[in-house]
């Protein structure tokens, strides 16, 4: 190994809360782009249009059909009242013609209802003809059934776009996810990640599915209803018409007002599950430092905010659709009133009123289903814009087309004047030259902020360097597939990391279909065989998703002992036995000595018991190297190092047979 290079030191990064909110962790409380975030959520649809034109067409014909019932409806009704004037008028004026009752009506001075039985199809003396009746409520019968008909396709239709649409999005989310860089997780408090990628993206699944279909249905029901008004009375569908800019006025003004509650409410949504995402995981801290109250008091904080935001979301939203029905109700008034009149006048057949008030009903609706969508609408913009700035984030840089990978990976290392710091203003590596033979053992200690961890995550690419490089037996590792880096390393953190799943599948994680013999082998090694053995259902044992029901100490061995199955070329470990008490500590430590073998070792530590074996241990003070040497070299100098291991122990470590 080659001398390190000294520099200048330079300041830890900033990190907590206030890093957080200064790097964007917090969302944003308004929509920045409404109309743009609604082109792009309905873009997601693209891949299915054929669907959705399938979807548009049923919609439209249920539309048609909806349409043309109240126009049979009218028929029907015509034909029973001009039954009945007929049957009347062969009673009072036995065998007069049509034209007679109508003179003689205009000779008595009764021009009204002259005119409206001017306008009537009427025979003097003929009933109801109930087989014509029969044959039009048939034909009514038919055209509802396939207006229903058409809707549950339509229905079954909109379901299966709009959950490929999600399931897409979902997929996107979760691929984005794995391309995103450490630092943007650093940046974002984990509820609020985890409530983009599932509240928000379910709030998208359930604007779509209840807006989508019902919106185009709404607006081709509002285009055929006008036509059908137009086609019967223009002055009474102008009547209707004049509601609609004071529909549009209501729903615009209440609109605008709902919209950044909507925003804030989602925001706030997030802020709150990234509080109990943890509180929950650092629960037994928070009981014994007593701050269960402090804790609560913060969660009622959010929880009121979240309260207060979505009541006046709803609440403000909720106005239209009383608004709107208030409108509707006028319109109607008004027609009931000038289409009687109409109809006395005879310009219009008491069918075609009562067609025309059953449109204005059928157009008042959807205005009003129009106007109460609005909330919704707003809700899952604010959620797309949400998920879309997940999705916009800057990702880790790609890996390079004709990527240079290494032959038989030899555990070479080479830092070559490698500089790097967390932002712009605040460096932490300057200038840092590091060589690495195959098979070395390479301690690094140091204080809190030294830099020690931010070493290899820079070695794993988890952060890129932002001066020299790193190379890889010649390699630079930029110039190497991040996946084809890593599957040369294997890891060890002070944070045992343990799924949902049996033992002996979180030890298997580290290998594509390991053998039974090889894990337990693994296991042996990593001294976690014994006290497997000792449960009910030895390596079967399901381990809880927060692994309570194994100690912090047998976490750390398990997550050892998946490093021993993946038999890595490099291997690194971040405080690995910090879990462990100190007579496993030594034992893990023998069995490292025979995984280390052949094998390069990062290994960082605060027991410096735990490294005095190593080939070379270096000595890290705000991100530079201070000193490197041997356990014995390193304390007859008398530094940085031997400052550390005489404030450490006061008494010889403990050897253990």
């Amino acid at each position: 190994m080659t001398a390190p290079a000294r520099r200048p030191p330079a300041g830890p990064p900033m990190g907590g809360p206030a890093a957080r909110m200064m790097a964007g962790g917090m969302p944003p409380e308004k929509l920045e782009d409404f109309r743009g975030s609604t082109k792009r959520l309905l873009g997601l649809m693209r891949p299915h249009r054929w669907l959705v034109a399938m979807v548009l067409g049923l919609g439209g014909g249920s539309v048609f059909l909806s349409v043309l019932g109240p126009l049979l409806l009218g028929h029907g009704t015509d034909l029973i009242f001009s039954g009945v004037v007929g049957k009347m008028l062969g009673e009072t004026m036995p065998g007069a013609s049509k034209a007679e009752a109508v003179a003689a009506l205009r000779a008595q001075g009764q021009n009204n209802r002259a005119d409206m039985l001017a306008s009537m199809d009427v025979v003097p003396g003929q009933g109801i003809d109930f087989n014509q009746l029969a044959h039009l409520l048939a034909w009514v019968f038919v055209v509802y059934a396939g207006a229903w008909i058409f809707g549950v396709l339509q229905g079954r239709l909109t379901a299966r776009v709009v959950q490929a649409t999600v399931f897409q999005l979902r997929a996107e989310v979760e691929a984005k996810l794995s391309r995103l860089p450490l630092s943007y997780f650093d940046k974002q408090p984990r509820g609020e990640v985890l409530s983009r990628a599932t509240n928000d993206t379910d709030n998208i699944a359930q604007t779509l599915q209840q807006t989508f279909a019902q919106l185009v249905t709404a607006l081709l029901m509002i285009i055929g209803v006008l036509g059908m008004m137009f086609w019967i009375s223009p002055l009474l569908a102008l009547i209707a018409v004049l509601t609609v800019p004071v529909s549009v006025l209501i729903t615009t003004v209440i609109g605008k007002r709902a919209q950044p509650q909507f925003v804030t409410q989602w925001g706030t949504t997030g802020r709150l599950n990234g509080h109990i995402e943890e509180m929950f995981t650092g629960h037994s801290l928070v009981r014994v430092f007593g701050r269960q109250a402090q804790a609560a008091a913060t969660f009622r904080q959010h929880n009121e905010k979240l309260y207060a935001s979505s009541f006046r979301a709803q609440f403000i939203s909720g106005l239209i659709q009383p608004a709107m029905m208030f409108i509707g109700n006028l319109n109607y008034v008004l027609v009931a009133v000038v289409g009687g009149l109409r109809v006395a006048s005879g310009s219009l057949s008491l069918g075609d009123v009562q067609a025309f008030i059953q449109y204005s009903r059928q157009f008042s609706q959807p205005l009003t289903q129009v106007a109460s969508m609005a909330n919704l609408v707003q809700s899952g913009v604010a959620s797309a814009e949400r998920v879309f700035a997940l999705l916009d984030a800057d990702e880790q840089s790609p890996d390079p087309e004709g990527p240079v990978l290494p032959g038989p990976v030899r555990g070479r290392i080479a830092f070559e004047d490698v500089s790097f710091r967390y932002l712009p203003d605040k460096p932490l590596i300057d200038h840092l030259s590091l060589t690495v033979e195959p098979g070395q053992t390479v301690a690094i200690v140091g204080p809190t902020g030294a830099g020690k961890t931010t070493l290899v995550n820079l070695l794993m690419r988890f952060y890129e360097v932002t001066g020299g490089r790193i190379t890889l037996d010649g390699v630079d590792i930029a110039t190497m597939p991040r996946p084809e880096l890593r599957e040369h390393m294997g890891m060890v953190l002070q944070d045992a990391w343990l799924f949902g799943g049996t033992i002996a599948e979180n030890i298997a994680y580290a290998a594509d279909d390991p053998t039974p013999e090889k894990i337990a082998a693994a296991a042996e090694a990593a001294h976690v065989d014994g006290f497997v053995r000792m449960l009910p259902d030895g390596y079967d044992t399901v381990i809880d998703e927060d692994g309570s029901n194994v100690s912090a100490g047998q976490k750390q061995l398990i997550t050892i002992a998946r490093a021993f199955l993946a038999e890595p070329s490099i291997l690194i470990l971040d405080e690995a036995t910090s879990s462990v008490d100190t007579r496993t500590e030594v034992l893990i430590q023998r069995a490292m000595n025979s995984l280390r073998a052949g094998r390069t070792s990062f290994v960082i530590a605060h027991r410096l018991s735990t490294i005095r074996d190593a080939d070379v241990i270096l000595v890290m003070e705000s991100g530079a190297i201070v000193e490197h040497g041997t356990h014995d070299e390193l304390i007859t100098t008398g530094g940085a190092y031997a400052r550390l291991y005489s404030a450490q122990f006061a008494e010889a470590a403990v050897e253990v047979d």
